[in-house]
């Protein structure tokens, strides 16, 4: 620095012009002319007054100049002396990133920690273990390969994330002859998260751009971990429009986790940056290829992948959202990450076969940080391929298979057959739902039973398909209000989370929990309780009603008609026996006898011969009753009878041994483990439903089996059973005295299973704890 002692005078008749004058005339702002005129004097008047002036210089010391290339650069470098000014260089021994071993690669820690115990030994003992080295190397060699080619998508993101993965730039100086990165947005800002540059690969000349993440963290923090700003994507935009204006070629390298998305970056514009290049790529004159060297996400990837050809590494994704926001969205846990990239498929053959990638690049077996020179390699001979491809479509045609690339996504043609596989997949078609209004329905109801009512009176049959009809409507319509009085009292949740767990069960073909079992128990009652309040709770109200009375009318039809063809068969079967030659012949010789006594009174003998005739048809009438399943009307029709003819006071102690009876069976019942086996029946038979299979027959029937079991060895060991047969003798002395006839109990109603009334309370207990199904 230099600077100056003078006089005021020295700067008389001085320009501005000549202050602000550069500093090649003299020293820095001041003319050599004045720096004379100060020092000599302008005149040798004696009126002038010679002043002194001088100039003192002085040196600055400064830190040397550290420049970005070598004191002596080697010219013949690869990509020239211009090389030597990218930022990009090797990266020294103590700042290169370490092995790093992914999760699911870790059981093949062991197999090189045991090769290299091997190697280790056979260095200090000096002994040859060749072939065991060899072995463990040819097995660690197939488990490798065996893991790296059945890869699940999210084991290929981590693979796309791995911190040692080859970057942007590490592809372009392996794959380029020459290369010169260009910097700036022109507004102000180098984005170092988009790197751009001219390089050329076999003498021809690209425009290169992409996203570079870095090798270590510090130049992760450097490039932003590759997560682009504005800057970044209007910097890409210029070089677009000079590629363009020069006829360069594109070739972008697409590796970022998605755009910055920070309140500056909004402020600034970064959708509309997006939106510009997005609009901008697809009017662009020259080919583009894109390729995804890691993970592609959302908007951030596309704005420079937009491109005639979008090619992918092996173990590259592509995606609108990650796997693990989506995970968070979908399934509220970042757990279901997994999941979620299997159910988007953002893998790059997933990608090819919705022909969204046009390409797949190999990568070595461990990823392309195992062999980057050989990935690089491979990069470079698809760039050609593609490019040779392009290179021979003229401008419009290049246009049209841009933009026919991006229109054919997602299409479909109506009225072709669906693949089976993608059926599988396909939401199915929900029916429309119509709402009829309440006041229609009831009209419908009414005019039906105006009908049915018609029809009775006139003797004719109405069909019954309009009942039905109507019953299937009224279900559809009850079955809407429930859900919606389900979710107006906030139980929407609860019963889908318990119809899963009950699909679950049922799917995997067990018994229901007893704490599900409590759940569902608990759910109902809470809805009974608080449906009253539901909005819809008149109109549900309403429409049950209405599907009750139509149900009883359709059971009453069904039981009319069931009555009317079982009397029939009845009547045949009664006809059948009564038309036998054996029946036909006592019968004719009982009639004889009758006619001969000649209105005398019948002898003792003949009363017992017709009893014996009466019990006889009766027992074939029986048995022929019991094989169209009407065995339990007649016996209860029989115990009517029975009813009439015992006294009031033999009834009251019916009544109480009854009573006594029932609370013996349920004390028996909770104190013994018959209890877990009738619950454990009741879930067979829920589960066996209307159509149980043999195994459900079978398991049914053998739980009931124990379970009257051990009932009737309970009520023997009572007094209960002396006291019955007290009661039973009592009723048969009544019966006898008065039918007037010789006979027990047992001759009157005889059992032809030959089970005892103790088992008879069992299989009534039993019947009644399986009348929930």
């Amino acid at each position: 620095m230099a600077s100056i002692s003078h006089s005021p005078a020295g700067f008389v008749g001085t320009s501005a012009s000549d202050l602000l004058r550069s500093s090649s005339n003299g020293v820095n702002g001041i003319p050599l002319r004045t720096l004379g005129r100060a020092r000599f004097g302008g005149s040798s008047s004696s009126t002038t007054t010679r002043r002194d002036s001088r100039v003192v210089a002085k040196i600055r010391k400064v830190k040397k100049h550290d420049h970005p290339w070598p004191d002596n650069p080697d010219p013949n470098v690869k990509g020239g002396i211009l090389t030597h000014l990218s930022h990009f260089k090797p990266l020294p021994e103590n700042e290169k990133p370490r092995p790093i071993t992914l999760e699911f690669e870790k059981p093949l820690i062991n197999l090189e920690k045991k090769i290299v115990d091997v190697r280790k030994m056979a260095n200090e003992t000096g002994l040859d273990f060749s072939d065991q080295i060899l072995s463990l190397e040819n097995k660690y060699q197939q488990a490798l390969k065996d893991l790296y080619t059945h890869l699940t998508p999210i084991q290929r993101v981590y693979i796309a994330r791995h911190p040692n993965r080859p970057t942007f730039l590490d592809h372009v100086f392996n794959i380029t002859e020459k290369f010169v990165e260009l910097h700036g947005d022109r507004s102000g800002y180098d984005d170092p998260a988009i790197v751009t540059g001219i390089g050329t690969i076999d003498g021809r000349r690209y425009m290169f751009m992409g996203h570079q993440k870095g090798r270590n963290t510090k130049e992760n923090v450097k490039r932003n971990f590759g997560m682009p700003t504005p800057h970044g994507y209007r910097k890409a935009l210029r070089m677009m429009y000079y590629a363009d204006h020069h006829g360069f070629p594109i070739i972008t390298f697409i590796d970022t986790p998605g755009a910055y998305a920070d309140l500056k970056c909004e402020e600034l514009g970064q959708g509309e940056a997006i939106a510009n290049n997005l609009r901008t790529m697809f009017g662009l004159k020259v080919p583009i290829v894109s390729i995804v060297i890691g993970e592609g996400g959302s908007g951030g990837a596309l704005a420079i992948g937009c491109a005639n050809k979008l090619i992918m590494l092996e173990n590259a994704v592509f995606y609108v959202a990650s796997p693990e926001a989506c995970a968070a969205i979908l399934w509220k846990s970042a757990k279901a990450a997994p999941q979620a990239a299997e159910t988007l498929r953002i893998t790059a053959t997933e990608l090819c076969k919705l022909q969204i990638a046009d390409g797949v690049i190999p990568e070595p077996l461990g990823g392309a940080h195992a062999d980057p020179t050989w990935t690089s390699q491979q990069i470079k001979n698809a760039i050609n391929e593609s490019m040779d491809e392009l290179m021979k479509m003229d401008t419009e045609e290049l246009l049209k298979h841009r933009m026919l690339k991006f229109r054919k996504i997602g299409g479909f043609q109506e009225g072709l057959p669906v693949d089976p596989k993608k059926k599988v997949h396909m939401k199915k078609k929900e029916e429309p739902i119509i709402r009829t209004s309440n006041l229609n329905i009831e009209d419908e109801v009414k005019k039906l039973m105006q009908q049915r009512l018609n029809a009775k009176e006139s003797s004719v049959e109405l069909p019954e398909s309009d009942v039905n009809e109507m019953i299937e409507k009224l279900k559809r319509e009850v079955d809407r209000e429930y859900s919606e009085a389900i979710k107006a009292m906030g139980l929407k949740d609860r019963l889908a989370m318990l119809r899963e767990e009950y699909s679950k069960v049922n799917l995997q073909d067990q018994l229901m929990h007893p704490v599900l079992k409590d759940k569902i128990e608990k759910l109902r009652d809470e809805f009974t309780q608080g449906v009253s309040a539901s909005p819809n709770y008149e109109t549900l109200k309403s429409k049950l009603d209405m599907l009750s009375e139509l149900s009883k009318i359709k059971s009453a039809s069904e039981k009319n008609k069931k009555s009317a063809t079982l009397k029939q068969a009845v009547n045949k079967k009664f006809v059948e026996i009564m038309n036998r030659p054996d029946i036909k012949e006592k019968y004719k010789a009982l009639e004889a006898a009758i006619e001969n006594s000649a209105g005398q009174d019948l002898d003792h003998e003949l009363k017992e011969e017709l009893v014996k005739m009466k019990k006889e048809i009766e027992l074939e009438l029986a048995g022929a009753i019991k094989s169209l399943g009407l065995d339990v009307e007649v016996v209860k029709s029989k115990a009517k009878e029975i009813s009439e003819q015992i006294p009031l006071d033999v009834k009251v102690k019916v009544e109480e041994l009854n009573e006594e009876i029932k609370g013996e069976i349920e004390n028996v019942i909770k104190s013994t483990d018959l209890k877990d086996k009738i619950e454990l029946l009741k879930l067979e038979v829920a589960k066996a439903g209307n159509t149980p299979d043999v195994a459900s027959k079978n398991r049914i029937a053998a739980l009931e089996q124990q379970i009257k079991q051990g009932l009737a060895e309970a009520m023997n060991s009572s007094n209960l059973k002396e006291k019955h047969e007290e009661l039973r003798a009592e009723i048969s002395k009544t019966i006898e005295s008065s039918a007037g006839l010789d006979g027990s109990l047992e001759n009157q109603f005889p059992k032809e299973d030959g089970s005892t009334y103790d088992e008879q309370a069992v299989e009534m207990n039993v019947g009644a704890n399986r009348s929930f199904a």
